[in-house]
């Protein structure tokens, strides 16, 4: 009865099955683009360094709320800027009660972080209430930080060597190139504007690994099958075919991806901010790669394309 009430809907196409955008047109200035991208994210790594957040550097933080009203950042950084404890961030997030303190590692071990804490906390007076208070020692902090860039390194070579397996070695390269430049390119923007690189942000750079290569696969497959399906046609044409076939795959997966991360960036609070703009910044630069890294590198290096003539002489052999 419900079926009958319902219009008879079949959907419809975002992009017409037919489309043939020039993407190999474009290869040469956006592999260039890639490239001074890359070095430029090096460049900046190296020279302005990352804005390492306390879990990655050593400090304390400090997750407090006004208990009337609006909390006061300025009258909180007059007070505790006279503490004398070096470097103090003090930052409204979520609501306009919300604060969140953050002091760097004091000289003098644990105890003289739990005196710092101490001092801040009496300064802050009756006002405020504490959420959330956290505190990380350096050695935990070098540790965390060497641990999160192994996971990254170890997250690309497990991916390539996937790719390497499942394809041939012309996709691995392209993949592994693909995702160097997305994880590069974040770090780089990061490095750019000083944004908080913490720990969930280095869950946000292996989610983005993941979900590169995913892209970058279906791009892969549908390449390998018009190899196989169109042996004279010319290499550059044929992943321009492939590339506008999975063009409404790649896209709408991104844009969904995306109208998720910015509602939970815009929605859900300090805590997890990091990690969803890390996460759109992913998205956006792993659905270009895949269009503009992975697959034209393929139209430079050359692949085999007589899967289906070897296939076929082993099994006439076996049968002889």
């Amino acid at each position: 009865m419900l079926m009958r009430l319902i219009p008879n809907f079949k959907g419809f196409d975002f992009f017409p099955h037919d489309l043939r955008l020039p993407f190999m047109s474009y290869r040469d200035l956006a592999v260039g683009l890639s490239i001074v991208a890359m070095l430029a994210s090096m460049a900046l790594f190296f020279t302005r360094g990352l804005n390492y957040g306390v879990d990655f550097k050593g400090g304390s933080m400090i997750e407090l709320q006004a208990t009337n009203g609006t909390a006061d950042v300025s009258a909180l950084r007059d007070k505790l800027g006279q503490l004398g404890l070096g470097g103090v961030q003090i930052q409204s997030f979520g609501g306009p009660s919300d604060v969140l303190i953050r002091i760097e590692e004091q000289p003098g071990g644990e105890a003289a972080q739990q005196v710092a804490l101490k001092k801040v906390i009496e300064a802050v007076g009756t006002g405020y209430t504490q959420r959330r208070v956290e505190v990380v020692g350096p050695a935990v902090s070098s540790e965390l930080r060497t641990t999160g860039f192994i996971a990254v390194a170890a997250g690309i070579l497990a991916i390539v060597c996937y790719v390497w397996f499942r394809f041939e070695w012309q996709f691995a390269l392209g993949a592994v190139l693909a995702l160097t430049h997305d994880v590069l390119v974040t770090v780089g923007i990061f490095s750019l504007f000083q944004f908080e690189f913490d720990l969930s942000t280095v869950a946000a750079l292996l989610t983005i690994l993941g979900y590169s290569v995913n892209d970058t696969v279906v791009v892969s497959d549908r390449i390998r099958e018009n190899l196989r399906k169109f042996k004279k046609m010319d290499l550059n044409e044929l992943l321009n075919l492939s590339i506008n076939e999975t063009l409404s795959r790649t896209i709408l997966t991104g844009v969904t991806a995306i109208a998720v991360l910015l509602a939970l960036y815009i929605f859900g609070g300090a805590v997890i901010r990091n990690f969803n703009f890390a996460m759109l910044l992913g998205v956006i630069i792993g659905t270009y790669s895949s269009i503009f890294i992975a697959a034209p590198l393929l139209g430079y290096l050359g692949v085999k394309r007589d899967w289906s003539d070897a296939a076929a002489k082993g099994v006439s052999a076996g049968k002889a």
